[in-house]
C-alpha cells in the first residue's frame, strides 16, 4: 500500500488559539480512513487544512506525490481531491437536478467568448454533465427528486446530495465530515453501502465521524486526534482499546 495523501506536521493557529499543532496523518489508497477525536481536537480544521479552505501556518500536504500545501480548494478538486461538509450546503432555491449541474459546470463555463466559439464542444459536455448526474442520481436513490427543490429533502436526502455533487467532479480522493451526523440508521446504512461500493471502484475516503459504530464498521485504519495533535493511529480495536484514547475521552480519571 502507498499513501495516496499525506499530511506532515502541520500546524495552524487562529490567533492566541492553536488548533492544529505539528499533526501528521496518512491515508492509503483504496482505503476508508477515521479521524476521530473528542470535540475541538482539530478534525474540522484539518479536514479544511486538506481541502484547501485554509491554509497552514506550517507543515505539508502532499497528494499523489504533489505538494499542494495551501493550494486553494477549486484546484484541488481538479486534481481529484474534494470534500463534503457536517452541515449540507445544498443551494436551497435549485433542484436537485441542478444542483449537480453547477457542481460540473466549471470548465464549459470559462469565458462567454469560449463557449460561442466552441458550442459544439459545450453541448457536448453539458449532455455528458446531464447523463453523469441522472445516473449519480439514480446510484444515490434521489432520482425521483431530480426535479424538486433541494430545500425539501430531508437532512439524510442532503447528505446524499452532498455526496452526488462531490463525485460529479470525478474525484479520487473523498472527505466526509460527518456523513451520519442527523441522518437517520436507514440512510445512514444506505451512505455506507455507497461508500464502500465507490472504494470497490477505486475512490479512497477519509472520515470524521462521531458516530464509532459507523467507524468500527467502515474504516481500514483510524487516526485518533486530541489537543490539535495525532495521538494514536491503527485498527478501530487497537485505538479503542488504548489508554491514551479513552483518557482523551473520558479523562484520566477513567
Amino acid at each position: 500500500m502507498s499513501a495516496l495523501l499525506t499530511v506532515s506536521e502541520v500546524t495552524k493557529r487562529y490567533g492566541a488559539f492553536t488548533a492544529l499543532d505539528r499533526c501528521s496523518v496518512s491515508f492509503e489508497r483504496g482505503m476508508i480512513t477515521g479521524l476521530i477525536g473528542p470535540n475541538g481536537a482539530g478534525k474540522t480544521t484539518l479536514l479544511n487544512v486538506i481541502a484547501g479552505f485554509a491554509p497552514p501556518d506550517s507543515g505539508t500536504v502532499v497528494f499523489d506525490g504533489v505538494d499542494v500545501t495551501a493550494l486553494p480548494a477549486h484546484r484541488l478538486a481538479a486534481r481529484g481531491l474534494v470534500r463534503t461538509f457536517q452541515i449540507a450546503r445544498e443551494l436551497a432555491n435549485l433542484t436537485v437536478l441542478e444542483n449537480l449541474l453547477l457542481a460540473a459546470a466549471g470548465p464549459a463555463a470559462e469565458s462567454i467568448t469560449g463557449a460561442l466559439l466552441r458550442r459544439g464542444i459545450v453541448r457536448k459536455a453539458e449532455q455528458a454533465n446531464a447523463l453523469r448526474a441522472r445516473a449519480l442520481l439514480v446510484r444515490v436513490g434521489l432520482w425521483q427528486l431530480a426535479d424538486a427543490p433541494a430545500s425539501a429533502l430531508s437532512g439524510g436526502q442532503k447528505k446524499l446530495l452532498e455526496l452526488a455533487r462531490a463525485l460529479m467532479l470525478a474525484p479520487r480522493f473523498i472527505l466526509l465530515d460527518e456523513p451520519a451526523a442527523g441522518v437517520a440508521p436507514p440512510l445512514v446504512a444506505e451512505l455506507a453501502a455507497l461508500v464502500r461500493s465507490l472504494v470497490a471502484e477505486g475512490i479512497s475516503f477519509g472520515i470524521v465521524e462521531h458516530d464509532m459504530d459507523l467507524i468500527a464498521r467502515l474504516c481500514d485504519r483510524v487516526f485518533v486526534l486530541a489537543e490539535g495533535r495525532t495521538l494514536v493511529s491503527g485498527s478501530f480495536a487497537e485505538v479503542a482499546a488504548h489508554k491514551d484514547v479513552v483518557e482523551a475521552y473520558l479523562g484520566r480519571a477513567a
